[in-house]
């Protein structure tokens, strides 16, 4: 397997009738089910506001990182991470450290989900600079550059435009070996997916499926372009994912989905594998023939909890580990 078969992210920590402070349990129990139905990775945003396809602002957002150190002691055998961090968020060092610390609390589950960032209301109310994206893309080069030689390297040093480290200790090391596995998410074609050449363990895409095979062409000529061979990179789709046991009940779910974000019900489905586990099945495999190797899921119904354990049994035991 590579970096991850079937992944499970947890956008919404706004739950009915669950308050802040059994909001952990709720998660946790999220967590704990989809591990052990079959999902092999457990995912979080790492925001401080609710993005806008989510919910508003200020809905309930947990530090990230704080939170999947948190699950790691939940948890036994699901790989934790972001999807993604904002490169603009933290010191790209600090950041190695809390990944590597991450890292250790899990005995070696952890991953670097890494991009650009691009949520500008949450910049202005944190102090945070929101550069041009030239810049942010030139940062996150460096920041990868920085978290691979902390991961992997003693005592590195690196001098960049708008980083650098001089001698950094990063003890203790990583239980990974070679460090946690570095995941780039975004899908831009001129400049990330070449980083994602030149540098990711694992690259995360968005899209239909016309749009998932025309990326991975245009990801296969960046690593002919660097010399790289493109199966060394785990790549994986996070779309939504809505499962009913029953057509009707499908139905249902799905027009008070579209009701609640507002939007006409025939557009769900272009972002949303949806169906019976069967037709899951179907959808996933669809992908899987396009040339991904993994799939990441937002779960509509996931603090219900059965349809985590139903949709992870489902995947797992049609494609495996």
């Amino acid at each position: 397997m590579g970096v991850t078969r079937f992944g499970l992210q947890i956008p919404s920590f706004t739950y009915p009738d669950v308050s802040d402070d059994k909001l952990f349990e709720k998660i946790a129990d999220i967590a704990t089910t989809a591990e052990q139905s079959g999902f092999d990775s457990v995912w979080v945003m790492d925001h401080f506001y609710q993005i806008p396809m989510v919910g508003r602002p200020d809905e309930p957002m947990l530090e990230s990182y704080s939170l999947l150190c948190a699950l790691a002691a939940r948890t036994q055998r699901a790989r934790l991470g972001t999807m993604v961090t904002g490169v603009t968020y933290r010191n790209p060092a600090h950041l190695a450290k809390i990944v590597t610390t991450l890292d250790v609390v899990s005995s070696g589950r952890a991953i670097l989900g890494i991009g650009a960032a691009w949520n500008q209301q949450e910049h202005e109310g944190y102090g945070w600079e929101y550069a041009p994206v030239r810049e942010r893309m030139d940062r996150l080069e460096e920041a990868i550059q920085i978290c691979r030689a902390m991961f992997t390297e003693e005592r590195p040093s690196f001098e960049g435009t708008y980083y650098r480290i001089h001698e950094a200790i990063n003890s203790p090391r990583p239980i990974t070996p070679g460090g946690p596995p570095i995941l780039i998410g975004g899908s831009g074609e001129k400049r990330t997916l070449k980083l994602v050449a030149k540098y990711a363990d694992a690259c995360n895409l968005f899209g239909d499926l016309p749009t998932i095979k025309h990326k991975l062409d245009v990801l296969r000529q960046h690593c002919d372009d660097a010399g790289r061979d493109p199966a060394e990179i785990t790549k994986t789709r996070l779309g939504g994912l809505f499962v009913a046991e029953d057509e009707s009940e499908l139905q249902r779910g799905l027009e008070r989905y579209a009701q609640s974000r507002g939007i006409p019900p025939d557009q769900v489905r272009g972002y949303v594998l949806a169906g019976t586990p069967d037709q899951l099945v179907e959808q996933a495999g669809e992908y899987f023939e396009a040339g991904l190797d993994g799939l990441v899921f937002n779960m509509i119904q996931a603090h219900q909890i059965g349809p985590v354990a139903l949709a992870g049994t489902a995947l797992s035991s049609a494609f495996g580990p």
